[in-house]
């Protein structure tokens, strides 16, 4: 494509009591998160994304992950160059909602979950890093207190 727009995109790895907050997607899960805003922070794009998506209220916390990819979306025709940023989150607060979606996240995302951690390796993901690897690595570093 000849048109290529950079993207940055945090995404939040919430772990409490043995399970994970994750975002169902199609026919599969991702991390709640999402594209960041020119004026934002990194980490006003996480919470904001987080809460968007699940409904919860989150402290940042360690940015445990970085990834990149190159993709097309189709709604928007366009074509972009990502960086990934996976932080895990602290202190998820609220209920959970899809009162953030916006109208093309209507159709392909359901009401976030609280999914048991040992149900990771069984689900489908869809991202496109190790998801088990990164949810393994945020489960260390909340055992170890490196967080």
């Amino acid at each position: 494509p000849s048109e290529l727009s950079f993207r940055v995109s945090c995404y939040g790895v919430v772990v409490q009591e043995g399970s994970i907050l994750l975002s169902p997607q199609r026919d599969g899960y991702d991390f709640p998160g999402g594209g960041m805003d020119i004026d934002e922070t990194l980490e006003e794009c996480l919470v904001r994304e987080v809460r968007e998506e699940t409904g919860m209220s989150v402290q940042s916390g360690k940015l445990i992950h970085v990834d990149h990819e190159f993709y097309f979306a189709l709604p928007k025709q366009q074509a972009f160059n990502n960086t990934l940023l996976y932080f895990l989150c602290h202190h998820p607060e609220g209920e959970l909602s899809t009162d953030g979606f916006d109208e093309h996240e209507k159709s392909y995302a359901r009401l976030a979950e609280w999914v048991p951690l040992e149900r990771i390796e069984e689900i489908k993901f869809h991202n496109p890093v190790d998801s088990v690897a990164v949810i393994r690595k945020a489960q260390r570093l909340l055992e170890d207190k490196e967080c």
